[in-house]
């Protein structure tokens, strides 16, 4: 009889059982867990990285597990750095800071926010457990249990190279099914913010949403504005990585989430359509844009925005509406209203805005062609051009323009950009000519030598001057 009240045993998968080979983990992680191990401590590759390895994908970032403390992390590594408050993580640097291990020491997840224990509280709108401390360390199997979703609590052991699943991610892993660990209501309401990544992994790995997860998200998706807002907007935009955003946004709208973030794109999709809505047709064509996940979040969300914006813009069909939006003052005008009325519910980065801002103001004028006058007023040396570009030739896709002048632009601005490096390498020169004049009028003056360590400075200079002038000269031989 006690046996059926004992949690189930995990299932684990022996090296022969599964595809995952170290040849396919980042070298540096495998020198992190092999650190950990040889130290004593329990090493686990965990979370997307062993998901994405088993479905045959090419991990963006791999994640570890230990059961080693944070400070007891840190003198293992001396390119170690302690981040966070709530619960410290461990960042374990290579390659000069372009590449970052995120290790964690096992936690568990506290008692629910109903029971009343200190660091939770109640949510006054929903009357739901809001999870507000989740800061006490666990056993792997507790860690497994304080994940989100199945497929996020699969983990790969060094020692013996085994997948361990406590929580049933292999079978959903096969059934292609985003499903939450333990009770949707409750873990969506604990973290609001676990409805947007369901919505994100199931148009990522084109996966379905289980039942109870779909309903709960359809219950509860107004507590989506009760979440942090830099939370809320950095998945706002990680829903158009791996060009999946027309997935994503369709299946925002499906859960109306997207109905409580941004309430007027959500009405301009069922005004037009829904499901055949032009809204998907842009986001699409974006996502067909070659290096798609390099493109800027002002390029994101100016193409989000396009679609309602161009259509009330059309819509401005009275005498008075188009005097009122006539001219290069009133688009901004009229673009800035739009701003404030599209983007009330959501807190994106003000720098984010305006670029996406000046990406729809400018757009109607890439129809002329590239001239000295425009470029006068234009300068399409902004760091705003790669953006203006990447929307240009997503909008042309759908509409059907040519891309013929948007080539002429780009090769306008790099034309422009050139010249300003020249003049910039120009200007360096004469500056350092100008001091070594002063210098040697200065030694010429005084009777006292200058110390050895100002001539070393000196000579420094005319050295990297004349490396500088050397490649020039190649580079230009070469073109």
């Amino acid at each position: 009889m006690f046996s059926l009240f004992r949690n189930p045993r995990p299932v684990v998968l022996a090296r022969p059982d599964h595809c995952i080979s170290r040849k396919d983990i980042d070298y540096d992680a495998l020198r992190v867990l092999y650190r950990l191990h040889d130290n004593g401590y329990e090493a686990y590759l965990v979370g997307g990285g062993v998901r994405d390895l088993l479905l045959g994908r090419k991990p963006k970032d791999f994640d570890v597990g230990t059961n080693a403390r944070p400070n007891e992390i840190r003198k293992m590594f001396r390119n170690c750095f302690l981040i966070g408050k709530r619960f410290r993580l461990a960042h374990i640097v290579y390659d000069g800071g372009k590449k970052i291990i995120e290790t964690s020491t096992f936690r568990k997840a506290p008692p629910q926010a109903v029971q009343a224990v200190p660091g939770t509280e109640i949510a006054p709108e929903t009357e739901g457990p809001m999870l507000m401390d989740d800061n006490t360390f666990g056993t792997p199997e507790e860690d497994a249990q304080r994940r989100d979703f199945t497929v996020n609590g699969l983990f790969y052991n060094i020692a013996d190279f085994s997948v361990i699943d406590y929580v049933g991610g292999l079978k959903d892993l096969q059934k292609r099914v985003i499903r939450s660990i333990g009770d949707p209501e409750i873990r969506f309401r604990e973290d609001p913010v676990r409805m947007m990544r369901a919505v994100k992994f199931a148009a990522r790995l084109d996966f379905t949403i289980d039942r109870a997860a779909r309903r709960a998200i359809a219950k509860y998706h107004d507590d989506i504005l009760m979440a942090a807002p830099p939370r809320v907007s950095e998945e706002i935009f990680r829903l158009f990585s791996f060009s999946s955003s027309a997935k994503s946004f369709r299946l925002l709208w499906e859960t109306k989430l997207l109905q409580t973030l941004f309430p007027k794109i959500s009405s301009y999709v069922d005004q037009t359509g829904g499901d055949t809505s032009p809204q998907w047709d842009y986001l699409q064509a974006f996502d067909s844009l070659p290096d798609n996940d390099e493109v800027q979040n002002a390029a994101r969300l100016a193409i989000l925005l396009y679609p309602v914006f161009h259509s009330e813009i059309q819509q401005c069909s009275t005498l008075s509406a188009r005097e009122e939006h006539r001219g290069r003052g009133g688009r901004w005008r009229f673009l800035q209203n739009f701003e404030r009325e599209v983007l009330s519910h959501v807190a994106i980065p003000r720098g984010t805005v305006i670029g996406a801002l000046n990406c729809l103001f400018i757009l109607p004028r890439l129809r002329e062609r590239p001239s000295f006058v425009l470029g006068s007023r234009f300068s399409v040396c902004s760091r705003d051009f790669p953006n203006l570009m990447a929307l240009a030739r997503a909008v042309y896709a759908v509409e059907g323009h040519s891309c013929d002048l948007l080539d002429e632009w780009q090769a306008f601005h790099d034309a422009e950009v050139g010249q300003v490096e020249d003049s910039r390498h120009r200007r360096e020169d004469v500056e350092e000519e100008e001091s070594l004049e002063q210098e040697s009028e200065g030694e010429m003056g005084s009777e006292v030598s200058r110390p050895r360590s100002s001539r070393r400075r000196r000579s420094h200079r005319r050295h990297y001057r004349g490396r500088r002038r050397e490649e020039r000269g190649y580079t230009e031989g070469k073109e």
